[in-house]
């Protein structure tokens, strides 16, 4: 067995417990990254757009969060910005999603506070990589999940 193989190493890390936030306008991509997530052992909460998720983001606290840029009311730079703009949230990592690829759009991204730039469509390896790069081992919030 290699161990050098980043799949083989993407398997071994536990998120069981680790809280996730997904906001976008389709609701496929929601059920989509609720399903990858959820198989993983993430407690997983949706949002429809970036009004809907900072009232979620206050409530449940997430250790990542993924954030659509294309929505309606709010997009996901400005709700990026936003969350990247309080003192409580700062240091949550957010994953843009976009089906933009263009380096203006991720150098937006970057400028919003964004931490990493996911291509729509993405697979569960893209997601896993995202919460590996940017989300310290054993950062779940098993105290939440004890609670329930």
């Amino acid at each position: 067995m290699n161990t050098s193989d980043p799949q083989l190493n993407m398997q071994e890390r536990d998120l069981t417990g680790l809280k996730v936030v997904v906001v976008d306008d389709s609701k496929t991509i929601l059920r989509t990254a609720e399903v990858l997530l959820s198989e993983q052992g993430c407690w997983v909460v949706t949002a429809s757009d970036g009004f809907e998720s900072l009232a979620k983001i206050a409530s449940f606290k997430p250790d990542v969060i993924f954030i659509d840029i294309m929505m309606p009311r709010l997009d996901g730079y400005q709700t990026c910005a936003l969350i990247k703009a309080n003192r409580q949230y700062r240091d949550i990592p957010v994953v843009m999603l976009s089906s933009k690829d263009s380096i203006f759009d991720m150098a937006r991204g970057r400028l919003a506070g964004s931490d990493k730039y996911l291509t729509k469509p993405f697979t569960k390896q893209d997601l896993l990589a995202a919460i590996y790069t940017h989300v310290p081992a054993g950062a779940n919030s098993s105290s939440l999940a004890a609670s329930y």
